[in-house]
């Protein structure tokens, strides 16, 4: 095994981007891509570790932004305003999505008929928006995600199958909430499955989460069966 990464640039509407492109270089066939998405903090070291443990699992990880390059901050308030301005305009998040999506397909290590996406608070709503878009992509998985429907894309059917990881007490997406997304994914016929751990709450997989009256704690067992119901999923999909 060599895991080796490289930077990647990207463009959507006028707007430049940088995702970290993790890959095992021992490995030398295109195989499959899966896109790994931010929480309000951008592209950190939480999705970048993500990128290289999907690629000792034989996947090529792409850590994404879709802040822009250049805005990486750790200032909350900063990141606070980028992650609402898309929420907002989740018209437009989904352009940078699908962008990353494509220039994931066309990195050589990439077999383009073969891709997935995970995401991370935020990065979980994003990884839904994929989906939720019909894009062709073989399935995404959100874990601690938000569920609010981005309002332009009713209708659709999605082709991805779809799993939800999820901290039954997050405060940031309530248990009707997660009631409205099965029912919504069901409505766009989708091949869903949602995954409730108890006594979780957001941020699950953080390691630096530590505020459970806040709503936002770090549980290893949630992360260890997340991680472990992520690869399963990963594997079904892809049939490894």
């Amino acid at each position: 095994m060599s895991i080796q990464t490289r930077l990647v640039d990207y463009e959507s509407g006028g707007n430049h981007f940088e995702g970290l492109l993790a890959w095992d270089d021992a490995v030398s066939k295109p195989r499959p891509g899966v896109l790994v998405a931010h929480t309000i903090a951008g592209r950190s070291p939480h999705e970048e570790n993500r990128a290289l443990r999907l690629a000792e699992l034989g996947y090529v990880g792409f850590a994404i932004d879709v802040y822009g390059r250049g805005t990486q901050t750790t200032d909350l308030d900063q990141n606070r305003a980028m992650m609402d301005a898309l929420r907002d305009d989740r018209p437009e998040l989904q352009a940078r999505l699908l962008a990353a999506l494509e220039c994931l397909r066309s990195q050589a290590e990439v077999d383009a008929g073969r891709t997935a996406a995970i995401g991370f608070c935020f990065g979980g709503l994003s990884v839904l928006d994929i989906a939720r878009t019909g894009a062709d992509i073989a399935g995404v998985v959100s874990l601690h995600g938000l569920f609010v429907p981005p309002g332009n894309t009713e209708g659709n059917r999605i082709s991805a199958k779809v799993l939800a990881l999820h901290g039954w007490e997050d405060p940031l997406a309530t248990p009707e909430e997660v009631v409205g997304l099965a029912t919504e994914l069901t409505s766009m016929g989708a091949d869903w499955q949602i995954h409730a751990y108890g006594n979780t709450t957001h941020a699950f997989t953080n390691p630096a989460a530590d505020d459970w009256e806040g709503g936002k704690q770090y549980n290893a067992d949630a992360d260890r069966r997340s991680w472990t119901a992520t690869t399963h999923f990963l594997a079904e999909l892809f049939g490894d």
